[in-house]
């Protein structure tokens, strides 16, 4: 399996009683910096690029800072900023976490959240963060810009940052007018927009020009607290409330760790509704875009998210065990000359339920960890050549645990998204035990699309699927497709958004899923190796039966939720054709 930058992770944590309450009951002072740090370090598989929390302290005295922030890179972010934390934090009663994948290529410290705008208003300070990708980014900077700002930098956090700071500008300048109807002066205006600020106003003149998938999370300076949902609920979010604690995550499985809940006790975070945490601990749902049609990501639920979920496991456990039919086609149902194993480590799952799948029909079969992921090796050395040789060592195998030239080897990963890791390393290190044939076995079906809603996958070329895919078009001389597609493309990219479809859909159309089962065992299959090798992927039909509630499958069918996804697609495939003039 690739490693996919993928999906960042947010935790948000609101104390509802006095700080004391809790040096009392826990023991400590930093019972909410404590939860932070355990819900971000059940969360580091959704970042690694870099971390950062915020907090503010509604009871610091005037004159002093409120509002306190770090960030760091690196895959040791979340150590080293918890390290930084300085014992004002502690009386805080706000706090905000956030790890970080790149989803746009930008690296440094400016692009690692939370964000943060100040003002000498506490209620105009705002602090953000999410896990989103917006594919409309240029339509609101142009916006932002036609209504006379100027932003610093161009990107999909920064100009989220500017643009819901103006609109919250505009909305605590309403409390203001109305605490002047109202004769009020000096601070009791203050306290007047402190206690009626609206959130849901913010977010709504914010959020409602927004094409993507998102959950944006936010504070002020005076104690409002959101975690807000995209509306086809395509990134997940989770929340639980009691009369100690409010609490925000990016998966449901880290609140139970975290607070030791029961599943039930985990409400998940309704699409285009906003949990709303005011000033006074008060909260409530309040509905701030009208739901779409349901996209709930497939992708979460095979690799992303956490496998302890309960339902995350169970469903990754019936997407192995769907596959034993084809399986057994491909070792020509000879199972007593057949090994099964696992790419790991978070094919495992999926593991167990192909073993009992094939297990339920009364098969003897036989399991052997043969794959092991090794450490990272350093590429220390400058050869191109010696470099390679070390990547090909990233897993190594388990000696004697096949039978040279008699047993087949299937092995199953969770999904295959470029292929680089299976040609430059896997297949090499497999290939040394001599398996009369490799049974390549993807738990999900081929990954045909670029995401655009989290996932460093923009360009169509980096899938192997794809590759395959423009392979047999040339293969078969059928050129004339290629210009049809982009001569498409060229004409939905005239249209308004909301009209474009996805053309890129009909480059597959000529050949079925084995045609490019096929090409794509050709193309990976290193120089040099011995043994034959077959894929069996997931069909999209298998994916729905195990993932009902999470329908949203663009990754493998081009079906996107929103018309931002079809025109970046349609754009990406101009691209594409642009860089290969000669085809």
């Amino acid at each position: 399996m690739e490693q996919l930058k993928h999906e960042c992770g947010v935790a948000l944590v609101r104390l509802l009683k006095p700080a004391d309450y809790y040096t009392q009951k826990y023991g400590t002072p930093s019972y909410g910096l404590g939860k932070l740090y355990l819900m971000m370090e059940k969360q580091h598989n959704r970042g690694q690029e870099g971390a950062g929390i915020a907090c503010v302290n509604m009871q610091a005295p005037v004159g002093t800072e409120y509002m306190f922030r770090e960030k760091a890179e690196g895959k040791d972010a979340i150590t080293g900023i918890f390290d930084r934390v300085t014992p004002e934090w502690t009386g805080a009663q706000l706090y905000m976490g956030h790890l970080r994948y790149s989803t746009t290529g930008k690296s440094g410290l400016q692009y690692v959240h939370p964000f943060l705008r100040r003002n000498n208003w506490r209620a105009k300070n705002l602090c953000l963060c999410g896990n989103f990708n917006m594919t409309n980014i240029d339509e609101i900077f142009d916006k932002i810009v036609q209504q006379g700002q100027s932003p610093r930098i161009y990107s999909d956090s920064y100009i989220t940052l500017e643009w819901m700071g103006h609109r919250l500008d505009r909305e605590v300048e309403r409390c203001f007018a109305e605490a002047k109807g109202l004769g009020l002066e000096h601070t009791d205006i203050t306290r007047h927009i402190e206690d009626h600020v609206q959130m849901a106003n913010v977010l709504r003149t914010t959020m409602a020009d927004y094409d993507g998938g998102y959950v944006m999370c936010g504070m002020t300076g005076s104690g409002e607290m959101f975690a807000m949902r995209d509306p086809w609920g395509i990134r997940p979010a989770f929340f639980y409330r009691d009369d100690e604690v409010i609490a925000v995550a990016s998966e449901r499985v880290v609140l139970q760790t975290t607070f030791d809940l029961p599943r039930e006790a985990v409400q998940e975070l309704p699409a285009g509704q906003a949990l709303i945490i005011h000033k006074d601990g008060s909260s409530s749902l309040e509905s701030v875009l009208e739901p779409r049609t349901p996209s709930r990501c497939s992708f979460e639920r095979i690799y992303f998210s956490r496998g302890n979920d309960s339902d995350i496991y169970h469903e990754r456990k019936q997407l192995g065990q769907q596959l034993a039919a084809p399986i057994l086609r491909a070792v020509g149902d000879d199972v007593a000359h057949t090994v099964f194993s696992f790419i790991p480590n978070t094919a495992e799952v999926a593991f167990y339920g192909m073993m009992e799948g094939l297990r339920s029909q009364g098969l003897p079969v036989r399991s052997e960890k043969v794959a092991w992921k090794d450490i990272k090796l350093r590429t220390f050395i400058a050869e191109a050549g010696s470099r390679n040789d070390l990547a090909s060592h990233v897993y190594d195998i388990t000696y004697g645990s096949l039978r040279p030239h008699v047993d087949n080897l299937v092995i199953i990963d969770d999904s295959i998204v470029r292929g680089t890791t299976l040609r430059e390393s896997i297949f090499k290190i497999l290939d040394r035990l001599h398996p009369k044939k490799i049974v390549m076995v993807s738990s999900s079906p081929q990954i045909r699309y670029p995401d655009y809603y989290g996932i460093d996958m923009p360009s169509l070329e980096e899938f192997c699927a794809f590759r395959a895919a423009i392979a047999l078009i040339e293969e078969r001389g059928m050129w004339q497709l290629l210009h049809d597609v982009a001569e498409a493309c060229h004409a939905e990219l005239r249209k308004p958004k909301a009209e474009q479809r996805n053309c890129v859909c009909a480059l597959y159309e000529p050949f079925s899923v084995d045609d490019i089962n096929r090409k794509m065992a050709e193309m990976l299959r290193p120089a040099g190796m011995q043994a034959p090798v077959e894929f069996v992927f997931q069909t999209i039909e298998g994916l729905h039966a195990a993932c009902p509630d999470h329908p949203g499958d663009w990754y493998f069918t081009g079906r996107y939720p929103t018309p931002g996804g079809n025109k970046l697609v349609n754009e990406a495939f101009v691209r594409f054709m642009e860089k290969n003039s000669k085809l």
